[in-house]
């Protein structure tokens, strides 16, 4: 790669293209051949025709370089393609304008010269004609591609300016429709939720007996969590900046974590959940993204657990194998019967494997022998991005 950039700056005058720099060398060849073959082709005036067929090699870059040369072409020849060169060279890379007019004007007198030089002064059309049509041909192919040129910039910035109005209208697409998420969470979910917050503070004040107290309060602390961390992804959903929504994202409560397992399962256990936990003294230190999918396989593993198999003993393991952090959760057989199964939305699984997959983790999930259900995620330890 670093050969073709180099390559397109060493060719520069020549468009960045090879192929442009082999023509041109073809171009002053042409022209060295001819000065060779003229009528005085030795001494001062060979060398003066080499000499002048050398602006022609870099003639994209300097246009008059070809003009100038083909008025000096006078002295050495009678008759050569310079100044068709010259014209074309001028009209395609300068285009109509002063530049141009000025440039016809000489070569067609150039022409003419060169005409009346090598034709008898008595065929008057040819000498009008020939220097008209070996300029104006020429001219006129080099204004066609200076438009053509022209025409493809043109619609190159307004297939950019297209897409990038599109992509502009994708993201006011997007804000919109996240504010709207925000507005729909905010009035239903946030609003249910404190119901259930408020409720089981009443309860707690007024338990009959403790087990009921204790269970009442778990549920309010955990929907004051729920609130919370909902508080904060509202504010990520209303957040249209990206430096804003990064900061934001930090204001979450207690940002899920491995060491937040202990707590959620804590928790679930206060409800009257069957659940063991194994944890490793000390807790391996991993990336952000890492600890929260670890955290979320954990939750909506337990949350799976209570909804198809209630009151059936749960048991998570975490630990460390090969640089690894292997997270199983496993819950028994279902024991007593089928008295139905709260609702689901179907995509709990699914949003599982997409957060382990973005973490950089495997998962995989799937009934055992015994007609359990297990849940095992495998997720790199050492990333670049390490908490503490």
């Amino acid at each position: 790669m670093r050969f073709f950039r180099d390559r397109r700056r060493w060719l520069s005058w020549w468009d960045g293209k090879l192929r442009s720099l082999v023509f041109d060398l073809f171009v002053v060849a042409l022209l060295l051949g001819e000065v060779s073959t003229g009528d005085e082709p030795s001494g001062i005036l060979l060398v003066l025709g080499y000499v002048v067929c050398l602006p022609f090699a870099v003639r994209r870059r300097f246009p008059w370089g070809p003009v100038l040369g083909s008025v000096a072409m006078l002295f050495t020849l009678s008759n050569s393609l310079a100044p068709m060169i010259a014209s074309y060279t001028m009209a395609r890379r300068k285009g109509p304008g002063a530049q141009l007019w000025v440039t016809i004007g000489v070569m067609l007198a150039v022409q003419a010269v060169w005409t009346y030089e090598s034709m008898d002064p008595g065929f008057w059309l040819i000498l009008l004609l020939f220097p008209a049509a070996a300029v104006g041909v020429p001219t006129l192919l080099g204004l066609w591609f200076f438009q053509r040129g022209m025409l493809l910039v043109t619609l190159r910035e307004r297939a950019e300016q297209a897409e990038r109005e599109r992509d502009l209208l994708a993201e006011r697409a997007v804000a919109a429709e996240r504010r709207r998420i925000a507005r729909e969470m905010h009035d239903v979910v946030a609003h249910r939720v404190s119901v259930v917050s408020l409720q089981a503070g009443a309860l707690t004040m007024s338990a009959p007996d403790e087990r009921t107290g204790e269970v009442a309060e778990t549920i309010r602390r955990t929907s004051a969590t729920a609130l919370t961390e909902l508080r904060g992804m509202l504010r990520v959903l209303r957040d249209d900046g990206q430096d804003d929504a990064g900061q934001h994202h930090g204001e979450l409560a207690e940002e899920p974590t491995v060491g937040g397992i202990r707590q959620l399962v804590d928790e679930a256990v206060g409800t009257g959940s069957n659940i063991t936990l194994d944890l490793p003294e000390q807790l391996p230190e991993t990336s952000g993204s890492v600890g929260r999918a670890a955290y979320r396989v954990v939750q909506e593993a337990l949350t799976n657990a209570a909804k198809h198999a209630p009151h059936a003993a749960v048991r998570i393991e975490v630990a460390t194998e090969d640089g690894q952090l292997v997270v199983t959760v496993f819950n028994q057989l279902r024991r007593d019967p089928d008295n139905g199964t709260p609702p689901g939305s179907g995509y709990g699984l699914i949003g599982m494997r997409e957060r382990v997959t973005l973490a950089g983790g495997t998962l995989r999930t799937g009934h055992t022998e015994d007609g359990g259900y297990r849940v095992r995620a495998v997720f790199p330890i050492h990333t670049d991005e390490v908490t503490t």
